[in-house]
């Protein structure tokens, strides 16, 4: 793990570009291995009977299609590695909904739910699909933004980083379809 990372732009809710970006990475790196899941996107605080729809329509495409689009483009190259591994990083809120959080809620059940029935795709002894939960990010920027400011119920970005480097190491490799909390009760 960690030999060989690639960082490019690509509208992950674009079937093609998805596609193009998979034959780009086996073209030159021969094989894909892991695929982490980090994309975001939050709207809410309102009422369920308030929420606009708009915003259900930009979650489902940033949390669920993004998600269906990315597992479906790499399947064939992480269920043929020795090693292929997929980590979805997903919010409490999916198994814990508000009202005021709804479509977000929602929209990382969906994911969630497409990540568990991939994994149930791979079997045994192969390819792995996995999920860290958190209830929010805390990174070094909004520490450095907020010197004073405590942050209880966030999980920092570096426990985040090293649940996922265990899911992808060979200590994980039996750990298929869990879902990996890093919540506050």
């Amino acid at each position: 793990m960690g030999e060989r990372w690639d960082g490019v732009a690509v509208d992950l809710t674009d079937e093609d570009a998805v596609g193009a970006w998979r034959d780009g990475l086996v073209e030159r790196h021969g094989r894909v291995d892991g695929l982490i899941h980090l994309v975001g996107g939050w709207r809410g605080g309102q009422p369920l009977h308030e929420e606009p729809l708009a915003d259900w329509d930009l979650l489902q495409a940033l949390l669920i299609r993004t998600v269906q689009l990315t597992t479906r483009a790499f399947h064939e190259q992480l269920a043929a590695s020795e090693a292929g591994r997929f980590v979805l990083v997903s919010a409490k809120q999916a198994q814990r909904p508000s009202n005021g959080n709804a479509a977000y809620a929602a929209a990382k059940a969906a994911a969630e739910a497409w990540t568990l029935a991939y994994a149930d795709g791979f079997g045994v002894g192969g390819a792995t699909a996995n999920i860290v939960v958190v209830d929010a990010i805390l990174t070094p920027q909004m520490r450095a933004d907020n010197p004073g400011k405590e942050f209880p119920t966030f999980t920092p970005a570096e426990h985040v980083a090293d649940a996922i480097a265990w899911l992808c190491s060979d200590g994980a490799a039996e750990m298929n379809g869990a879902r990996l909390p890093l919540t506050m009760p």
